[in-house]
């Protein structure tokens, strides 16, 4: 078993398995009260970006469904006709130094893949850079009227006027615990005091459960795999004709794959599943499936193969779907505190 599966296992099983850890959890817990409350002082400033900033994080480690939910904001927002700008950090990404405009040209061993997810999807203007203060404030220098920062809800130094949690509706929050001992970067009381909750669902099962949670503006959202497009051609193929008849492998590097695994499963598939740690490089030397195979991957995965994909390739869209009257809600909340105009209109 790998690291990762076994921190999995341990983080998403009964909370006693920890208990050697739990010393360790209470001392990050105390650090992570401190460098809150620090802020909270004035003790550390916060800096602004010049134009409002939205924070799309979550609270554990691992896939939640952030980045889809940070995409479908900036999409909506777009579609409002405001200018976006979207900044993160470019994890697994090579740069380093001044914040970076991302290109569609881009190696995602520079920029990172996520970075390029979203230039691909059409972001107005797309900044990385571990800087995420400088990455803001040069993306509203290129004509940003809202930045959406994917990830970087526990970075406090960039100053922020409205606040998303996302929150995996299967996996929910684990045992409970803060790291080492679970898979929490804060206490579970930070939903409460974050502006919106967006509770990501990949399955009926998913939907039908009801989190804890306790937060006035909670939403959910529906994951659900689309069609597959080929990486060489273009092609767009209905998922389910890959059923039966055919060798298929699938391949995610993702927080969870197995989420992207049993979607697959769900629509009626039986791949070879060769799960891999977030963000990994899929080494064209190297490969878990002969070079030939179908493979079905994500959209995330997909922008690292750009220069060596083969034509049996295929990305699979990941289409996320919110209720109309929810949709409403959260973007007239968000007009409300950032200022900004149309942000009420319900998605056409």
């Amino acid at each position: 078993m790998s690291l990762d599966a076994g921190l999995q296992r341990l983080w998403y099983g009964p909370a006693w398995r920890a208990l050697p850890l739990w010393p360790l959890a209470w001392l990050f817990r105390s650090v992570v009260a401190i460098r809150n409350a620090a802020y909270r002082l004035g003790l550390f400033r916060t800096h602004e970006a010049g134009k409002p900033v939205i924070v799309v994080g979550n609270l554990t480690v691992g896939g939640t469904g952030k980045t889809p939910v940070a995409a479908w904001l900036a999409h909506a927002l777009g579609q409002r006709g405001h200018r976006v700008g979207l900044v993160l950090r470019g994890y697994r990404g090579g740069h380093r130094g001044r914040p970076r405009l991302v290109q569609l040209s881009d190696n995602p061993a520079e920029v990172g893949d996520e970075a390029l997810l979203h230039a691909r999807r059409g972001v107005h203007v797309v900044v990385v850079g571990t800087d995420r203060v400088g990455a803001a404030r040069r993306a509203v220098e290129h004509g940003a009227e809202v930045v959406v920062c994917d990830d970087g809800l526990q970075h406090r130094r960039l100053a922020r006027d409205y606040e998303i949690a996302v929150v995996d509706g299967s996996r929910g929050l684990g045992n409970g615990w803060l790291l080492p001992a679970g898979p929490l970067r804060e206490p579970a009381g930070r939903l409460e005091s974050v502006h919106a909750v967006v509770v990501t669902h990949r399955d009926a099962t998913s939907a039908a459960r009801r989190l804890d949670v306790r937060n006035p503006l909670l939403v959910d959202a529906q994951f659900a795999l689309d069609v597959a497009i080929n990486l060489s051609s273009g092609e767009r193929r209905p998922l389910q004709s890959f059923a039966g008849g055919q060798a298929l492998h699938a391949v995610a590097a993702i927080g969870h794959p197995e989420a992207f695994f049993r979607a697959l499963r769900d629509a009626g598939l039986r791949p070879v599943e060769h799960a891999l740690p977030d963000h990994a490089s899929l080494d064209p030397r190297a490969l878990p499936f002969p070079p030939d195979a179908t493979v079905l991957m994500t959209e995330k995965d997909a922008v690292k193969c750009r220069e060596f994909g083969q034509p049996g390739w295929w990305w699979v869209d990941l289409e996320v779907t919110i209720d109309r009257t929810d949709v409403a809600t959260l973007l007239a909340s968000i007009n409300e505190r950032t200022g900004l105009t149309g942000a009420g209109a319900v998605l056409g």
